[in-house]
C-alpha cells in the first residue's frame, strides 16, 4: 500500500493543504498536488467530481490508492502510522496529547473563524466591510496565537521546535497560520517563542518545496 502514488488535492494559500504539504515533506514522500482553486469560477471545491471526494467542499483531500481521506490533522496522522519514520507524534501518550492539544488549538479554535469561507459570510451575507471583517480576522488570530504562544513557552527546555529538536505535528500546523497572520498583518508581539520557531521552519530544506509560493498554482 505505501508504494502507492498519494495524490494531495490542494490550494496555494490553503493553511489546511499548507499543514500536509509540510508533513509530506518531512516524511520524504513525493506526492503529485492537484490544485483545487477556491475562489475561480465560483470555487472548483464546489464542482461535482470533487464533491464526490469529500462531501464538504473543502481542501485537502488525500487520495492513497482506495483511500481517500480529508481534515488536515487525519491525514497527517495517518501519514505518520503508515510512513514511521520520521515521527510526527512523540512516544508517550501524555506527550502525544500535549501535542495535539496545541495543534487543536490551532485547527480547532484559531482556523475555523478566519479560513475563507467564514470571511466570505462576513463580506456577502452579514455585510462587514473590509475594515470590520479584517478587524474579526486579526483579533481572533492575534488571541489564539497568543494562548498558542503561551502553550509553548511552558514546554521544558525551550527546544528548537514546538516539542523537541525536531519538527512534528504542532509544527506542522505553526507555520501555516503565521504564515496567514503576516498575510493579514496580524501583530505577533509577544509571540517571541512562535517567531523563533517559525523561523528555523522556514529555514529548513525539507519543507521549502511545501510553501504557497512553491505551489503549481500559486498566483
Amino acid at each position: 500500500m505505501n508504494d502507492q502514488k498519494m495524490v494531495l488535492y490542494s490550494y496555494w494559500r490553503s493553511s489546511a493543504s499548507y499543514r500536509v504539504r509540510i508533513a509530506l515533506a518531512l516524511k520524504g514522500i513525493d506526492a503529485d498536488i492537484h490544485p483545487v482553486h477556491l475562489v475561480r469560477n465560483g470555487g472548483q471545491q464546489l464542482q461535482p467530481d470533487y464533491l464526490a471526494l469529500n462531501p464538504q467542499g473543502l481542501v485537502p483531500c488525500l487520495v492513497h490508492g482506495k483511500i481517500v481521506l480529508t481534515q488536515s490533522l487525519a491525514i497527517i496522522e495517518y501519514l505518520d502510522e503508515c510512513f514511521r519514520d520520521p515521527p510526527l507524534l512523540p512516544g508517550t501518550p501524555a506527550e502525544r496529547a500535549r501535542v495535539r492539544m496545541l495543534a487543536q488549538t490551532i485547527a480547532c479554535d484559531i482556523h475555523p473563524l478566519n479560513n475563507l469561507r467564514v470571511l466570505k459570510f462576513l463580506e456577502h451575507q452579514a455585510g462587514l466591510a473590509p475594515e470590520p471583517r479584517t478587524d474579526w480576522y486579526r483579533y481572533w488570530t492575534e488571541t489564539g496565537l497568543q494562548a498558542v504562544e503561551r502553550q509553548l513557552k511552558a514546554v521544558p527546555g525551550e527546544p528548537d521546535f514546538c516539542f523537541g529538536p525536531e519538527p512534528g505535528l504542532a509544527d506542522c500546523l505553526l507555520l501555516p497560520q503565521v504564515y496567514n497572520a503576516r498575510r493579514f498583518d496580524c501583530s505577533l508581539d509577544g509571540c517571541d517563542r512562535i517567531i523563533s520557531i517559525c523561523d528555523r521552519l522556514a529555514a529548513d530544506d525539507r519543507i521549502r518545496g511545501a510553501r504557497p509560493e512553491n505551489q503549481p498554482d500559486a498566483e
